[in-house]
């Protein structure tokens, strides 16, 4: 299985490299009065660097652990005008969207970001990363902006999950005439809304009708199944991270460059970063009673029988979380075989 998941990404980037190359002659045309806002004259290189935080201490919960263990999928960025989103919160998720947040299929988001490129001229470029095998982890790429496309999005997909993901939506790395130079987000986790599982592994089942695409909070959603609810907690500590390093290049008005791909290896004090998440406490979760067991004990006279009554874990508590009540409970009672038949 592990060797047909590595061939089947290998696949991935090589198709998708194939589709930048046909994407990066898409033409660029003047867009809506927001972009104009930017007035840099000459374009923007930047290192985009995400960094997963999805660990047991940070989200002890359910942490997939195999089959498979918690990683993230390829990341797919655009680099647009205003006139253009590849998702955002409170919308309906389109299809490319939701093929990639539930499978990490990109081909009909790819498509859609093709399309409207060609038809408003809305998108410069499209670039991708590779995938991050492990909760924990950094991967990187290069790309290049422009001021009448100056806004930056991205989709990242929590693997495994129903329809969960990270990511920015037209995010400004323009202010007035000059590009920003370091840009650094703290990302949390967002539901597609196109299935129902509250669970990292839940088996897949369509939301009927769709929902919008909503933040995934400490709270909500409000079930005690889904492997975010800590009510313990006022926030979710933050699962991935976002930094934003501009190269500096003397090329002006340069046609878009070749986009490139690695796997970084942390440093030691980005390593000492990942390992100083929140621990978050988890309570320890139990089933509910079962019912009282039959009454034993022997027919004697100012002798009583026990009946019992169990329930089991359903989590067990980390970080210092609230320990496991009780999970048996015993009543005195009349043996069920005595005269008198036995007491509740």
């Amino acid at each position: 299985m592990e060797k047909m998941r590595t061939a089947c990404e290998t696949y991935f980037l090589q198709s998708l490299t194939l589709m930048l190359t046909l994407l990066s002659g898409i033409s660029t045309m003047p867009v809506s009065d927001a972009d104009s806002l930017c007035s840099a004259l000459s374009t923007a290189k930047y290192r985009l660097t995400f960094t997963g935080k999805w660990s047991k201490t940070a989200f002890p919960k359910q942490f997939p652990i195999y089959r498979p263990p918690a990683q993230w999928s390829p990341l797919i960025g655009v680099t647009h005008s205003s006139d253009y989103h590849i998702w955002q919160e409170n919308l309906y998720a389109s299809n490319g969207v939701r093929e990639f947040s539930e499978k990490g299929e990109a081909w009909t988001l790819i498509k859609e970001v093709e399309a409207a490129g060609e038809r408003i001229q809305s998108v410069y470029g499209l670039f991708s990363s590779p995938a991050v095998l492990g909760g924990t982890g950094q991967t990187s790429t290069e790309f290049e902006v422009y001021a009448r496309h100056n806004l930056l999005s991205f989709i990242v997909r929590l693997v495994p999950s129903p329809d969960w993901f990270v990511g920015v939506d037209s995010l400004n790395l323009c202010e007035g005439d000059q590009w920003k130079e370091n840009i650094s987000l703290d990302l949390y986790p967002y539901d597609a809304g196109t299935d129902s599982g509250f669970t990292f592994s839940s088996p897949k089942y369509e939301t009927i009708p769709q929902d919008q695409i909503m933040q995934i909070t400490s709270s909500f959603p409000s079930h005690p199944a889904n492997s975010f609810y800590y009510p313990r907690l006022k926030h979710l500590p933050p699962i991935a991270k976002l930094m934003l390093t501009r190269i500096k290049s003397k090329l002006v008005f340069s046609l878009p460059i070749e986009h490139t791909q690695s796997n970084l290896i942390p440093t030691g004090n980005e390593i000492d970063e990942i390992e100083s998440l929140i621990n978050t406490p988890l309570d320890c979760e139990v089933s509910a009673w079962s019912p009282w067991g039959l009454c034993k004990g022997q027919c004697e006279e100012n002798k009583k029988g026990v009946r019992y009554r169990t329930r089991y874990i359903h989590i067990q508590p980390a970080n210092n979380g609230a320990a496991c009540p009780p999970l048996e409970e015993e009543r005195a009672c009349v043996p069920d075989n005595c005269e008198g038949g036995s007491t509740p």
